[in-house]
Formats: structure tokens, sequence, C-alpha cells
């Protein structure tokens, strides 16, 4: 029997997770049902839309445009800024839960991911069935919905879960790619970018079905291999496989703009501890080691410098990246106001290839054991369920 997979797609993903944790703070509208968006900076009126909702849609409200634009087309926008952090804990619970069902979950971004189906008992007995239960699952413990495709490779899985959302199982078998794929605009078409689709649809290719019969020479005169390519895909063919292997990142970082102007060091070195256990935590989840950390700091002026230093060992502990931030800071800082702190990593390498110095063997063992039994708490009962003495106050 073929392998079966699933694409599981989170539905409008950071307007979901914010209306589930706007909802759990007590707000008594749930943003899902009004004109409503995530983007940046709304004191400013700046930034640009991240993700908004279904009647947001209705006003022509587009991903990806300035807020401005968006606030002309609905002046009643209510637009929210994103919680990354929160974001990834989210999607982490989502894992947690797919884990149940199946040993092979492989994340392809934040908000989707693909699974290899396994039959289980009461309600798994055939792909579909097993993939209602999950979208049921999801909606009734994580509180939002997802989109999941099935098919028998990760290309039309995917293509699947784009069709009509929200919260709803779709198919895409190869037998049925002439009725459901091929009369879709080539621009719905997986890899076909708004400049490969201005490229087909001068050629006369505008539907999926037209670039699936259309001679591969002719597209490959065009554009090369990436032409054959999305011959290959508007054929339902997975001869050039999505990825999903863990890219490894060339930096982890996180900054913040800060609600007023510091200009104390305790105050500052406050920030720099939070972001540096945001960055740990990063690095842990990606399973790297940092050897260089960069500290950026932005004052009120607008003006900028950032200071760097290499570590003696890669580490992804947050209170060796702290230590070294703190010194860095000292260094650059020139006593003006500060109205932007950030900690980037890099030259990053696997942490279990990672040699440990010999004097600092033992005190690394400790924090590793120490940082793992902090994540595990904070996976079970939430980022907050472990908190530093110093952030009480400020909470």
């Amino acid at each position: 029997m073929k392998n079966i997979f699933f694409h599981i797609d989170v539905n409008s993903a950071f307007l979901s997770w914010t209306a589930i944790r706007l909802l759990a703070e007590g707000e008594t509208v749930d943003i899902r049902t009004i004109p409503a968006a995530i983007g940046g900076d709304m004191s400013k009126r700046r930034g640009v839309i991240l993700a908004k909702s279904i009647p947001a849609k209705t006003f022509g409200v587009t991903t990806g445009e300035p807020i401005t634009d968006a606030l002309k087309k609905c002046p009643t926008l209510r637009i929210i800024q994103p919680a990354h952090t929160y974001y990834h804990e989210c999607s982490r619970r989502m894992l947690n839960l797919l884990e149940t069902y199946s040993p092979d979950i492989r994340p392809y971004s934040i908000d989707e991911c693909f699974m290899t189906y396994v039959p289980f008992k009461n309600g798994g007995e055939t792909p579909e069935a097993a993939a209602n239960h999950i979208r049921e699952h999801i909606r009734n413990e994580l509180g939002f919905t997802v989109n999941i495709g099935i098919s028998t490779n990760k290309l039309l899985a995917k293509m699947a879960s784009d069709f009509k959302k929200p919260d709803l199982v779709h198919t895409l078998f190869p037998e049925e790619i002439p009725q459901k794929m091929w009369p879709l605009p080539v621009r719905d078409l997986f890899m076909v970018g708004r400049s490969s689709a201005r490229t087909l649809e001068l050629l006369g290719i505008k539907t999926i079905g037209d670039l699936a019969h259309t001679e591969p020479s002719i597209l490959t005169s065009h554009l090369k291999t990436h032409g054959q390519t999305i011959w290959e895909y508007a054929n339902g063919l997975e001869y050039t496989p999505i990825d999903t292997r863990r890219h490894i990142a060339r930096g982890i970082g996180n900054s913040t703009t800060l609600s007023s102007d510091v200009t104390e060091t305790a105050s500052a070195r406050k920030v720099l501890l939070s972001l540096a256990e945001s960055v740990s935590r990063r690095l842990r989840d990606a399973g790297q080691c940092a050897g260089m950390v960069n500290v950026e700091i932005k004052y009120s002026d607008f003006s900028a410098i950032s200071h760097q230093m290499q570590l003696l060992t890669p580490s992804q502990n947050g209170n060796t990246l702290y230590q070294y931030a703190c010194r860095l800071f000292d260094e650059a800082w020139n006593g003006q106001p500060v109205r932007l702190l950030g900690i980037r990593t890099s030259k990053l390498s696997d942490a279990d290839a990672v040699q440990m110095n010999l004097f600092d063997t033992a005190e690394n063992a400790k924090l590793q054991k120490l940082d793992k039994a902090l994540d595990d708490i904070r996976k079970k009962y939430g980022r907050d369920a472990v908190v530093r003495g110093s952030f009480l106050k400020n909470k």
C-alpha cells in the first residue's frame, strides 16, 4: 500500500491564535468574527498586514499590504500587533497533538506540516475519517481550525489543503487532478510565483490544466529548469519533492521596541535577560548552539549601534547569552536613552556536535539539565509556569 500524506494547515493562523489568547484574557468579542487583522504598530500606523479575518477580506483587505492601505479600505479595521513567541507555542502544541497519531510529522512552516497517515481504531480506519477526527480534535482541544489535504504525495496534499476553507478536509488523489486541480488558475499552483504566472499568461497558459498540457521544452526555454518543475507539479508529479527538512538558520535572534525609553543600566539588563531567554529557547528548539552573540542598540533619536563577540564555547544557555549580552551592552552604550534592544546569535552549529571545553563541561551539563527541565515544565503548563523572580514585579 502506498503512503498517504496529510498536509495540515492552520486557518488564518496568526489571527486565530491571537483570538484564542484574547478570549482567554477576557475579551468578549472574537476577532475572527469582525473586521480584524494582525499587523504592525497601530499607534504609528506602520507595518503590513500579516493575517486578516474573513470579514476583513470582504472589504478587500489583503495579506502583505501596508496597514495604511488596509485602513483606507476598512476604517473600522481592528489591528492587533503580532506575538511571535506565543505563535510558536501554539504551533508546538499542535505538533505535540499530531504526534499522538503518527510517528512521522514534518513541519513545513510555523502554521503547516506534513504527516504520514497511520490507521487507528475508533475513527481513523480510513484517511478521510482520520483527517476529520484529527481536525475536530484540534478544534475542540486547541480552539482553532485547520484544513487537511490528503493525497499520495506531499505536493498534492498541500494543493488539496488550499481548497475551500475553513475547517475542512479535501482529497486530491492522482485520478482527481483533471476535475479538481486543472481548472484552477495557473497562479494557484505551488511554486508558481507572480513573475512565473505573468510569463505563463503571456504564453497563453491560464490554468493549471493548460500548463499540464504544454510541451515541457516550451516552458524550459522561458523558465529554465523551473519550467520543468512546475510542469511536473501541474501533472501531480513530485520528482522534485517539497523540502521538509529542518533548515539551519544563519542566525537566531530577537529584539523589542521599548514602551518607554530606557536610561538606566538595571532596566536595560532586565530587557536583555528576557531577550536572552527567548533566544536561548529558540536555539534549543532548533537544536543549535551559538558561536557569536551580537547586541543591537537603537537610541531615541533612531541612531543605532551594534557590537558582537565570539563565545569561548558555542552555547544555547540563556545565562551564558545574557552574560555576553550585558558585557557587549556596557561596551557599546553611550548613555543616551535607548528605544530598542536586540540580541542576535550567529555562527550556529548542531548542539549534538559541539565539543565542550575541559573546564566548562561539568557546568554546561548542569545548565543543560536545568534548561531541559524548565522547557518541559513550560511545554506542559505554559510559558509563564516558571518565571524569574526579577520579572515578577514587572508582570
